[in-house]
């Protein structure tokens, strides 16, 4: 991840006049351990501490706040888990026998909810507070989780799936949202690799609890797993009250006072830290920059709902139109892939490769939770050095191979899995590889990229619509899925297999590399200026607030003008 924020993009040789030395560069000394770096342009970088796992260690507060605030993604993945053993369990099943398509209905609602209570929760923490949304999804999501515990009827499940789905979708927006807004610079993607983590071993930990619950007698079997998922909706609920508020938020709402406050108690640092005072005049340039690129002169005096629909309708102007498609298309590939039909029917889809049924169906679906739980880790930790585009490439590739191999496997061998040898597992085999694929690129990249093809100006609303096309489609495969496996598994996975193939094409010709680029980059590769409007508005908001001032000061650096006199 990145570590250091760099925000005027400059070469590190002056090739423009032939120059072979580098530019000047005066590193700060004496910041209580964090370093400070400005160029004789004025254009700087800063840290509180060492980049990345090591620099957490020096950021206790956030690192704690952060890994409690995970809990969020944690909800997510354990309902993406445990949903797979309980619509298998045989008391479930005797008690509530449904066809393919009220399987889809049941398991797709909770993504349906999650669309929705995505869209509503950015509105509910701008109006309040990124603590009191938290609080309030989790009251949602613990009614919910109730009505399935509870359940005495298919429809007070479904309800109660829709309900929790509600809470879900907002924690999967609030929950990041706040992370990355306690995060100091150097730690910040080390941090919100977290929430990836989190709905990661979420899966595993659901799917493997309903694994051990099912030879419970009764109902039992599947009311204890669904009620577990209370804990950790309890537990934040509750200890988010107790959490420091978002900085970023009191800046955005005009109360500097207590924004200063909070970051000195994040932060661990005196109120008249340098370090503090340039992250706290950041905040405020942002604010600006978003204000001013929303709100021009000529519509002061316009209806608020006309102005945020002007501003939602801007991410299909032309020069946003390229990098809405790629926000948007990321997660179409993501799901399609065919991920979630693996966590949501892993058993039923295992049982269509001829494995014999029973614990080793379950064996063999929880081991696709593992696979990717270890998968995950070296995404997180390479995911800059390797790149998003070639990661993405190379996963789409490995996925349509394994997924056409076990569509083959399963055209030629689906019925009489024993005279092939081995050929069930070999099946396996690939969907493991499949997953492995998708743990290294897709998964973690669909939650990276978004973020950075946007401007600032346009990134909070063009993330927002990406993650509602993640939500959309998820609610999608999760409908289809059973019917479509009843049809033919082996039209399923080659389903997948082509939306990989479409993927693989896609990635190679219209997405760019990303990683480490300047806004003038991104902009080459979209044919765009949008990033270079942004960077001169925000350079001119940091001269108008005094930001400029005080890194120049800092850093030693004074114009040539001043120099001559």
């Amino acid at each position: 991840m990145s570590t250091r924020r760099t925000y005027t993009y400059l070469p590190d040789r002056d090739t423009e006049h032939g120059s072979t030395e580098p530019l000047l560069e005066r590193d700060v000394t004496g910041l209580r351990g964090g370093s400070l770096s400005v160029r004789a342009d004025g254009s700087y970088s800063y840290a509180y501490g060492p980049p990345g796992l090591t620099g957490l260690a020096h950021n206790r507060l956030a690192l704690a706040c952060a890994i409690f605030a995970s809990l969020g993604g944690l909800t997510f993945g354990y309902d993406q888990g445990v949903i797979a053993n309980v619509l298998v369990m045989p008391d479930f099943v005797l008690r509530w026998p449904i066809s393919a398509w009220q399987r889809g209905i049941m398991t797709a609602v909770l993504e349906l909810g999650c669309l929705f209570g995505a869209l509503g929760a950015g509105v509910l923490a701008d109006r309040l507070s990124r603590r009191a949304g938290i609080m309030f999804a989790c009251v949602v999501f613990c009614i919910g989780s109730t009505l399935q515990c509870g359940a005495t009827s298919l429809f007070h499940l479904t309800i109660g799936r829709a309900i929790g789905g509600l809470g879900v979708g907002a924690l999967s927006m609030l929950s990041p949202l706040y992370m990355a807004e306690i995060a100091s610079p150097e730690v910040r993607g080390s941090l919100l690799a977290l929430e990836q983590f989190s709905i990661v071993l979420g899966c595993v930990l659901g799917f493997w609890t309903g694994f051990f619950t099912r030879t419970i007698e009764g109902s039992m079997s599947w009311r204890v797993p669904l009620g577990i998922q209370l804990i950790p909706g309890v537990l934040l609920g509750l200890g988010t009250y107790f959490l420091p508020p978002s900085p970023r938020l009191l800046v955005l709402k005009g109360s500097l006072d207590a924004a200063r406050a909070s970051l000195v108690r994040l932060r661990g640092r005196p109120v008249e830290d340098p370090l503090l005072e340039i992250e706290l005049l950041e905040m405020q340039v942002e604010a600006l920059l978003i204000q001013r690129a929303h709100v021009p002169a000529e519509t002061k005096h316009t209806h608020a709902l006309a102005i945020e629909a002007r501003a939602w309708a801007r991410l299909f102007n032309p020069q946003y139109r390229a990098r809405t498609l790629v926000g948007v298309l990321i997660m179409v590939f993501q799901q399609w892939s065919g991920i979630n039909a693996l966590l949501y029917y892993g058993p039923t889809l295992m049982r269509a490769l001829g494995l014999g049924g029973g614990a080793i169906d379950l064996m063999v679906a929880g081991g696709v939770n593992v696979v990717q739980f270890i998968a995950v880790l070296p995404a997180i930790l390479y995911i800059d050095r390797w790149g998003r585009r070639p990661m993405l490439r190379a996963g789409a590739a490995a996925m349509t191979i394994a997924h056409l191999a076990v569509a083959m496997l399963v055209h030629f061998f689906e019925g009489r899995w024993s005279e092939g040898s081995g050929a069930g597992w070999i099946a396996v085999a690939c969907v493991y590889a499949f997953t492995a694929a998708y743990g290294v690129s897709f998964g973690p990249v669909a939650w990276v990229l978004p973020s950075e093809v946007f401007p600032l100006s346009m990134r909070g609303k063009g993330v927002a619509l990406s993650t509602a096309s993640n939500w959309v489609n998820n609610f999608l495969i999760g409908l289809i899925t059973p019917p479509l496996l009843d049809y033919s598994p082996s039209l399923t996975f080659g389903t997948f297999a082509g939306a990989c193939f479409l993927a693989y094409l896609w990635a190679t010709h219209f997405v760019p590399e990303t990683a480490g680029m300047p806004l003038e980059a991104i902009d080459a590769a979209f044919d765009s200026d949008a990033g270079k409007g942004d960077a001169l508005l925000k350079k001119q908001i940091e001269r108008d607030i005094g930001l400029e001032d005080l890194v120049r000061r800092l850093g030693g650096v004074v114009e040539e003008g001043e120099n001559d006199e």
